[in-house]
């Protein structure tokens, strides 16, 4: 019965007319997309999604079908180390690849590691790797105009571009470069604790380069070079050269060398750049097979003058027109190292020995080609030329085989600048030279002789008379290095990299070492500019454990402890010559006691951090006793035209200043009176 009913039903439903779904003609849809599918459009890939495991590789070899597949096995060799690669892509026209190449790691975080470590990586001599994050490309775009060198600039003003030396406590700065050059850091040095100035992620490509004087900051990147300045570090020029490697300034801080390891055209020489800073316009190119000994361009004093060395040439260039001097090089057969003076447009230049003619050094004053002194030498191997920093003598280091010998001597030939004939004075010695160094400010140099463990650490001191006295020997030093402070007097012996780091703090007005002491594994010793500080430290470059700072006193004293995660490098930024005149500077020093007190009061108060504190907060409420006084004497004097009306006129702020008028009364009160009974 229940089954004919619905049968019934059945046959009744298929009479009817089946639902209509369809929407009206006036029908509006009210509800969107994001509402609809939400769950399904919060999984949609972003845009973004794939790309961050790409990196780009530029300035690769450009192949034909025949040695693609040599170059494939080459490119995944180096590339794989750093994560599994799941594609790759070698762009080609005509047959031939373009340069350069993409290649997909399993993640993004393998993609960092490949531009990490392998940008910069030399395939051979014609082909260095550039490497970057393929999301990074979006960031160049951008820019892309930037680093196109506009013909006319418009002036800005950068502000006072000298603002680090006005500072009231007389701090000097450095930068720091650390997590293996993710993050730049610019400091102001200060005995208790570094004061960070500036800090930035990833500011430069590679390393950082501090103009002559500091006016500059250098910074490297894959189109060029960026400079820096002013007090917050904004950008001051660029110039633009592809895969730019090494930089060189002018000592006047108007011109930077630029120089990349890419191919350059013959008709159009790119390999060297010299630029104008001031304009940020090119001055012009050169050609360059190799910059094994960099700079190529050596720069006189005043910068008017730079020279270049080929074989049997040199080229002397002067500024602004950038032109050969006089149109025409130097024809010098066999010219093997040259050197201007730090103090005159002087070039001394040695030539080895050619058959009977011996070896010389020749001493040659520009512009004129002046020849002012030649010193010929015999049985050379080799030399060395070293200038003392303001140029008052030339120490040229030569290696000699004597004859019926069969060990190398070495003869220190000390020219005397400023004397009549330029006169020249030799030391000689029978050990190996590990070092050489001339006291920056004076007439001492250091050497260190012999063999380890009997290492010997020699101080000369050039007389006025001429004669060159041995002031004291050290012996069996753990040294490598010399570095003097920048005022002369003091100096570092250290040890370095393979020595364990070992420092010998001297004093050579006596000659006495003032404190031994360790960094282990230092790499780096860097003198501050005024040579109250140095700094010795272990670079993630060098040495991929312990990377740190330590920051020491001229005597030796540990004052910091900066240990920075992969820290690379640290450079003082340079101080310009003084503008004060020598009596200026004897002056000062003769009335030293009468400052030091000051000094030594603030030196007292900066060793604790409450006297910091303290100190702080006294500047503090001066301060604002001062502006409390200020508001008080502004509401007085506009307060003065109703202090006349209340007292009908009368000037009574001016009763104070008359005081020699005044007329002295006494005046007696009876107050009150008391009778005691005895």
């Amino acid at each position: 019965m229940q089954d004919t009913v619905n049968m019934a039903a059945e046959s009744e439903f298929d009479e009817e007319e089946e639902p209509l779904f369809s929407d009206p003609e006036d029908f509006v849809e009210d509800i969107d997309d994001e509402e609809l599918l939400e769950d399904v459009l919060r999984e949609r890939p972003l845009e973004a999604d794939g790309i961050d495991s790409v990196v780009v590789v530029d300035n690769v070899p450009q192949v034909g079908p025949e040695r693609l597949e040599k170059l494939k096995n080459v490119i995944h060799k180096i590339f794989s180390k750093f994560g599994k690669i799941t594609n790759e892509f070698y762009p080609d026209a005509a047959g031939t690849t373009k340069g350069y190449i993409f290649l997909e790691y399993l993640s993004p975080n393998q993609a960092l590691e490949a531009v990490k470590n392998a940008d910069g990586y030399k395939l051979d001599k014609q082909h260095t790797f550039r490497v970057n994050l393929f999301t990074d490309f979006d960031k160049y775009m951008n820019i892309n105009d930037q680093w196109e060198t506009p013909e006319k600039q418009p002036f800005k003003d950068f502000g006072n571009m000298r603002h680090w030396l006005e500072d009231a406590d007389c701090r000097d700065q450095y930068s720091v470069i650390y997590e293996s050059g993710e993050r730049t850091a610019i400091f102001s040095n200060d005995p208790k604790e570094a004061i960070l100035v500036e800090e930035r992620a990833r500011w430069t490509e590679t390393y950082v380069r501090w103009s002559p004087k500091g006016t500059y900051l250098a910074t490297f990147h894959q189109r060029g070079i960026a400079l820096w300045g002013g007090e917050k570090f904004k950008q001051i020029q660029r110039f633009s050269h592809q895969g730019v490697s090494l930089i060189d300034f002018s000592p006047c801080e108007r011109y930077v060398v630029t120089f990349s390891p890419l191919m350059d055209t013959k008709e159009d020489p790119q390999a060297i750049i010299i630029w104008d800073i001031l304009t940020g316009q090119k001055k012009r190119g050169f050609h360059c097979e190799s910059s094994a000994h960099w700079p190529i361009f050596k720069w006189s004093q005043d910068g008017k003058f730079f020279a270049r060395m080929t074989q049997d040439t040199l080229s002397i260039y002067e500024t602004p027109s950038m032109g050969l001097l006089d149109k025409k090089s130097l024809k010098i057969s066999g010219i093997k190292d040259f050197s201007w003076s730090p103090g005159d447009n002087i070039i001394a230049f040695w030539v080895p020995e050619d058959k009977d003619i011996p070896a010389r050094v020749t001493l040659m004053q520009f512009p004129s080609r002046l020849e002012i002194r030649v010193r010929n030498l015999f049985n050379v191997v080799d030399c060395k030329l070293h200038w003392q920093r303001q140029g008052d003598y030339l120490c040229v280091k030569v290696d000699r085989t004597p004859r019926g010998t069969q060990g190398v001597v070495t003869n220190f030939e000390i020219f005397r600048m400023r004397e009549k004939q330029v006169p020249v004075d030799v030391v000689e010695m029978k050990e190996s030279i590990i070092a050489f160094a001339w006291e920056p400010n004076g007439s001492k140099f250091a050497v260190l002789h012999g063999e380890s463990p009997r290492i010997n650490a020699s101080f000369y001191h050039v007389k006025s008379n001429g004669k060159i006295e041995l002031i004291k020997m050290f012996d069996k030093q753990q040294a490598n290095s010399i570095f003097w402070s920048p005022q002369g007097q003091f100096m570092v012996l250290a040890g370095l990299r393979s020595m364990n780091g070992a420092l010998a703090f001297v004093d050579t007005s006596d000659c006495t070492i003032m404190y031994i002491a360790e960094h282990y594994m230092a790499s780096d010793v860097e003198w501050d500019p005024t040579g109250r500080y140095v700094v010795t430290s272990v670079s993630w470059w060098s040495h991929k454990v312990d990377n740190a700072y330590w920051l020491w006193t001229f005597q030796g004293r540990l004052l910091q402890k900066n240990n920075k995660d992969r820290f690379c490098q640290l450079l003082w930024r340079p101080r310009p010559p003084s503008l004060l005149s020598q009596e200026q500077i004897k002056a000062i020093k003769k009335d030293l006691k009468k400052y030091s007190k000051i000094f030594e009061q603030k030196d007292r108060l900066s060793q604790s951090k409450a006297s910091k504190e303290l100190v702080d907060k006294r500047h503090l409420m001066m301060e604002e006793y001062r502006q409390y006084k200020e508001s008080a004497i502004q509401l007085y004097n506009q307060q003065r035209e109703l202090r006349l009306q209340l007292r009908g006129g009368v000037d009574t702020d001016e009763l104070d200043s008359n005081v020699e008028d005044w007329e002295e009364e006494t005046i007696e009160f009876f107050i009150s009176e008391e009778i005691i009974s005895l």
